[in-house]
Order: structure tokens, then C-alpha cells, then sequence
């Protein structure tokens, strides 16, 4: 189930949520022209990404490769990356409006540590080096379903037969899109215990959503909830995003059983 775009206008500026974009990008052009000019991509990934065994052998030498995973993707390929930075596109801007740019940005941080310790935490002796923002992205997933649960979400339709049905994509209400993430990366985590060699860091996934999920309560101390336009039914995508109209800010704050 891909996003396309959330329904949600930012208040202010999203500056740490564009900065973040920015430094993954320029991690994987930097990654890139290492490689060309001769630097094997795995030992590159050995030197950069988070090894679980490197790092609880030598915490004080490896502390670092905890931060600059964070920054880091697959440099022989597109995908590891476009998918990531699409997903902090869409809902990264709404937690920062949500949160504030230096709460954020300590949010951010804290989920993809959090991710990076449940990695190590589930595969101790693992040689492979981890590297992706994944983890902290799935940390503000969590937080976005936590904020907005039923704010409207464009999917690209998951099912072809149905695109001469409701056409290419769907509206959705974010707690289902985000939920259905969460889902499929704890069945493929859970299918992945015992397996040995290379893959996605699932676990790394769930630990930073579930940081993100307790995070979030913490950091929105002392904030209230900005109302939002509500997923109402299902319906095919309106070809214009029309929930971009002004909102309505000042209205009484309507009582959200997310709440309780």
C-alpha cells in the first residue's frame, strides 16, 4: 500500500523534516561517488553502516556508525532510498508542524537509535552492516497515526483489477495505511528469525515504531492537537487534493477518542 500524498497542510515551514531529506540524499550521491571512484560498495558499508557484533564489541569505536546508518542507503540501487524519503515527504512536515523543528529533530534522532537497538538487540552476532533511515521514519509513522489517525491518506490502489473500479488510487485514513505497514514488516520479521544473510532490518522498523508510538506522548507535552480534516468513508482519491483548502484553525477543538 503506497502513499502518494496526506491530505494535511502545514502551519509552518517543515525545515528540519527538508534538512533530513537533504542529508540522506546528499549521503547516498556522496556513497555513490565513492563508488565510482573505486571504493567497493561493501567494504564502503562495512566502514559506514551499523554492525551489530563490531558495535557491542567495540562500543567506543563504533558508537558513531549508530548516527551515520541513519544517513546512509543502499548505494547500488534507487529504490532504498526514493521509498524512504517518500514516506518522511509525506508525513515527516505534519509531526514537525505537530511537535516543533528542535522537538522534532530529538524525535527523529531518539526513534532511529531506538531502531538501531532493537537490531542489535535481536541479532547480537549479526556481521552485516545495517544502513537506512527506515527506522527513524517508522518512528514518525507512528507518531503521524498517533496525531491523526483518521486524516485522509492517497494510496496508489493495491489491486489492478480494481483500478476500472475506483481508478488508480484510493483515499484511506492514515491509522489503516500506517497500520498495514506495521503489519507487514512484523509478519516479515517474524519470518526472518533464523534466516542468515542480507536483507531489510525488519526489526530495526518495529523497534522505531514502537519508540515513536511512546515518543510522541512525551514530546507532545504541553502541545494541543491541531484539528484536521477526517477520513469520513471510503472512496476513490478526488482528482484534486481539495482537502489543501484553508481549515479552519480557530474552530472549538472537537474531543478525538484518540484522546483518551
Amino acid at each position: 500500500m503506497l502513499p502518494v500524498r496526506d491530505q494535511l497542510p502545514t502551519r509552518t515551514l517543515p525545515v528540519v523534516n527538508y534538512l533530513l531529506i537533504a542529508l540522506n540524499i546528499l549521503g547516498f550521491f556522496w556513497m555513490r561517488m565513492q563508488i565510482a571512484a573505486g571504493f567497493p560498495p561493501d567494504r564502503l558499508l562495512w566502514a559506514w553502516g551499523l554492525v551489530p557484533a563490531q558495535f557491542l564489541e567495540a562500543p567506543r569505536d563504533a558508537w558513531w556508525t549508530v548516527f551515520s546508518s541513519m544517513f546512509l542507503h543502499d548505494p547500488t540501487g534507487w529504490a532504498h532510498l526514493g521509498g524512504n524519503m517518500l514516506f518522511l515527504w509525506i508525513f515527516g512536515d505534519n509531526v514537525e508542524d505537530a511537535l516543533g523543528s528542535l522537538r522534532y529533530a530529538a524525535f527523529y534522532v531518539l526513534s532511529g537509535i531506538a531502531a538501531a537497538a532493537a537490531q542489535i538487540v535481536i541479532d547480537p552476532g549479526s556481521t552485516i552492516p545495517m544502513v537506512g533511515a527506515s527506522g527513524a521514519i517508522s518512528g514518525v509513522l507512528a507518531a503521524y497515526a498517533s496525531l491523526y489517525p483518521r486524516s485522509p491518506i492517497t494510496v496508489l490502489n493495491p489491486v489492478f483489477l480494481l483500478w476500472f473500479i475506483f481508478g488508480l488510487f484510493l483515499e484511506l485514513p492514515a491509522w489503516l495505511v500506517i497500520l498495514a505497514y506495521f503489519v507487514v514488516n512484523l509478519l516479515n520479521g517474524l519470518g526472518s528469525l533464523g534466516a542468515s544473510g542480507g536483507g531489510v532490518a525488519f526489526f530495526a522498523h518495529l523497534g522505531g515504531f514502537v519508540a515513536g508510538l511512546f515518543l510522541v506522548r512525551f514530546f507532545m507535552a504541553g502541545r494541543s492537537r491541531r484539528e484536521h480534516e477526517r477520513w469520513q468513508h471510503f472512496r476513490p482519491s478526488p482528482r484534486r487534493p481539495a482537502a489543501r483548502r484553508a481549515m479552519p484553525w480557530d474552530a472549538p477543538r472537537r474531543r478525538d477518542p484518540w484522546d483518551r
